[in-house]
């Protein structure tokens, strides 16, 4: 194999939860992962040369070592003394910075790419375990799908009754938040709502797109929605035009909604779009990884 193309998938949190901090500063999550349609294209080819050449679409992104793309193609060469160089053009879809692991799900598609291209025959948990040297949510991005993550990211628990198919809004307030000044400013021990982990799982078993709506909830959004107000009003709007249910997908500032019905997503992203001004917001879907009892095979 000499080329190679991927889907690099968003990912939502249906629900996020901070139970502990560490002696280190790092927070303690339980959060349920969910992948969406939406996606970065990859494109990897091997090259002759001892490098790795990144291209994006997007001019003012790094190209160099800090694009955790690039670090996740040096890691596997020098990991695994791959001689040969790679090339790696990225085709950004997902909005930059919105909580949505565009950046991880790009580095976890390089690992992938990689795997693949050199013919490294390396499991999904080697995989994961190399993205965890890179990230704390790249290895769920590696695994995708319906997954209940808890500790810093790393301890990774398929559910096994998955998120039924729906439709999803994603709503990115044109606006930058700093995720390290956000766990800063939250106050974990003095939150009120929390979500409730065990009901999400048993909707989620039941097919209830309507109950998952009504038990989205994040604790990050006590910070978020503080510095951005705007966030809130998106979630009602949101409301009004149908969704089952609405929330801040990780640290921000990406609301994401869900829909029973399709055209009212597409109708809901639109008005929200021209309403608050949105460079990015899209109609999309949740995303079902097909998994064998053996853990490989995958749908796309």
């Amino acid at each position: 194999m000499k080329e190679i193309r991927l889907k690099a998938r968003a990912k939502i949190n249906l629900t996020l939860d901070v139970t502990g901090k560490r002696e280190d500063g790092y927070h303690l999550l339980e959060t349920i992962m969910q992948t969406v349609a939406l996606y970065d294209g990859i494109y990897m080819k091997k090259l002759d040369k001892p490098e790795i050449k990144l291209k994006t679409n997007l001019p003012w992104l790094p190209v160099d070592e800090r694009n955790l793309a690039w670090k996740a193609a040096n890691l596997m060469r020098e990991t695994y003394g791959i001689e040969g160089g790679v090339f790696i053009e990225i085709d950004k879809r997902i909005p930059v910075a919105a909580g949505l692991a565009g950046g991880s799900t790009d580095c976890a598609a390089v690992l992938v790419g990689m795997n693949r291209l050199f013919d490294l025959h390396l499991s999904e948990r080697e995989l994961e375990e190399l993205a965890g040297r890179l990230g704390s949510d790249i290895p769920y991005c590696v695994r995708r799908g319906t997954v209940l993550c808890e500790g810093v990211g790393e301890i990774m628990t398929n559910v096994a009754d998955p998120c039924p198919e729906c439709h999803v809004v994603l709503a990115k307030l044109p606006v930058s938040v700093s995720t390290v000044s956000v766990y800063k400013g939250l106050k974990w021990d003095q939150v009120e709502e929390h979500p409730d982990t065990e009901a999400m799982l048993q909707a989620m078993a039941e097919g209830d797109v309507a109950k998952m709506g009504k038990l989205l909830c994040n604790v990050l959004e006590t910070v978020t929605i503080e510095m951005h107000p705007k966030i809130a009003e998106i979630k009602k709007r949101l409301m009004e035009l149908g969704a089952e249910g609405a929330l801040m997908s990780g640290s921000g500032p990406t609301v994401f909604a869900l829909f029973k019905d399709r055209e009212k997503a597409r109708k809901a992203a639109a008005l929200v779009k021209r309403e608050f001004a949105l460079k990015d917001s899209v109609a999309t879907r949740t995303y079902r990884v097909q998994r064998e009892l053996r853990g490989e095979k995958r749908n796309g």
